[in-house]
């Protein structure tokens, strides 16, 4: 279209203005024959109510709202060339320019704020710019109406900063109606114990939902065959006979779990990953940063900003703000841990949980390691219930025969060989 100021001249355009300000005219009505859209309309009047008198549209004017100093110029370019460096650099895998990771960089180092679309174009002009492939077309529908319906869970292996050595494993569990992040956290080692930690950050601050959902890693699942090297593997287990012990605390709060049947079945917590690791990797590159607990920081900054900045491209929503409208329309599954165990401790629940027999001095044995439980019955069945504690560097074991407490004791965690935390 035609620039304002070609099409009307000053003269005109203020008379219309002015039967706006004065009711004469609504503001569909005004726009129209001005030919611009809300947000350029609305500015226009707010510099024409400021200004009356020497009210002028010129080119100069049209375009000043395009302008931007010459210090974020400046900023931009920096943040451009630090792009290059990232995408040069074939020790990192990162392969395409972030402008909307640029954005919030010259946002929250340089406090300067400016578009998506002003920064490609400085791009563009500067030579820092690469068509993005075509991506695959993906079912991104949202397939639950009630959160807590379904939790996605699952890890992701990688070198997340290319200053580090070894490759780390992020945890994740995000609430597929709303698309909340509602654990998020960087593991050293992928154990059943880092998934039961997941677990209870997850369920202890929003509740024991209907359903998870996970891939057929054996930490979830149990398979025949794949998993002959099993302790518990014989020819009359089948798949889905035995429980793992992620699989077990999930049912213990009353949650069923459903395990995706492809890689592609992952596509809505695939996605999340995907944005997460691109932000971390290129903080932790331009930051220089070599240990996890920065990483760490890193990361919960990022969950932040996913779960109450960010508008889902699928939802169309903040996913806190989704997550909330939902809450209060009264369309939620999570059930409060404490209504479906009332009274049970934690470490009895999150845990690694394992079955001995009592000899006939009331003892039992597990990795080499004997206890004496004087308020048990001899020859009977025993639940070991184990918990970490890293201040003190011991787990805890807590024994339970036929329903009830029977014992606490103490073990370093160093000494424990079969027992992994």
């Amino acid at each position: 279209m035609t620039q304002l100021h070609k099409r009307l001249s000053t003269e005109q355009i203020s008379v219309i203005l002015e039967q706006y300000q004065a009711h004469q005219m609504k503001s569909g009505e005004a726009r129209l024959k001005l030919g611009l859209g809300k947000t350029r309309f609305f500015s226009l009047l707010k510099r024409y109510a400021k200004e009356k008198k020497d009210f002028k549209v010129t080119a100069d004017t049209e375009h000043a709202r395009n302008k931007i100093s010459e210090d974020a110029e400046k900023h931009i370019l920096e943040e451009l060339k630090e792009e290059k460096k990232l995408i040069d650099n074939k020790n990192i895998t990162i392969n395409h320019y972030n402008y909307s990771a640029v954005k919030d960089v010259l946002k929250d180092k340089h406090k300067v704020t400016v578009s998506v679309p002003t920064i490609i174009s400085r791009a563009k002009e500067n030579g820092f710019y690469l068509p993005r492939p075509e991506r695959k077309i993906h079912d991104r529908v949202v397939c639950t109406e009630f959160i807590g319906e379904l939790v996605q869970h699952d890890s992701s292996h990688h070198l997340w900063s290319p200053y580090m050595k070894e490759k780390l494993y992020l945890i994740t569990s995000l609430d597929d109606c709303s698309r909340l992040l509602l654990f998020a956290d960087l593991f050293e080692d992928e154990t059943s114990w880092a998934h039961i930690e997941a677990l209870q950050g997850a369920i202890t601050q929003y509740g024991c939902p209907l359903r998870y959902y996970a891939d057929q890693h054996a930490i979830f699942r149990y398979v025949k065959d794949r998993d002959a090297e099993r302790n518990w593997h014989n020819y009359s287990r089948f798949t889905d006979d035995i429980d793992p012990q992620w699989k077990q605390t999930l049912k213990m709060c009353g949650t069923e779990v459903i395990y995706a049947l492809s890689p592609q079945a992952k596509g809505k917590i695939e996605r999340p990953y995907r944005w997460l690791q691109d932000r971390i990797v290129r903080t932790a590159a331009k930051e220089n940063l070599t240990t996890i607990s920065e990483l760490k920081e890193v990361l919960r900054k990022l969950k932040d900003d996913y779960n109450n900045v960010w508008v889902h491209s699928t939802t169309g929503e903040i996913p806190f703000v989704r997550f909330e409208k939902q809450l209060n329309s009264n369309l939620c599954l999570f059930r409060p841990l404490q209504s479906i165990l009332p009274g049970v401790n934690p470490k009895d629940i999150f845990c690694l949980k394992w079955k001995r027999r009592t000899d006939g001095y009331r003892k039992v044995s597990l990795d080499s390691i004997t206890f004496d439980l004087p308020e048990a019955t001899p020859y009977h069945d025993i639940e070991i219930h184990i918990t970490p504690d890293r201040k003190t560097g011991t787990a805890i074991f807590r024994f339970w025969q036929e329903k009830k407490f029977v014992g606490e004791k103490r073990v370093k965690i160093s000494s424990l060989k079969m027992v992994r935390f």
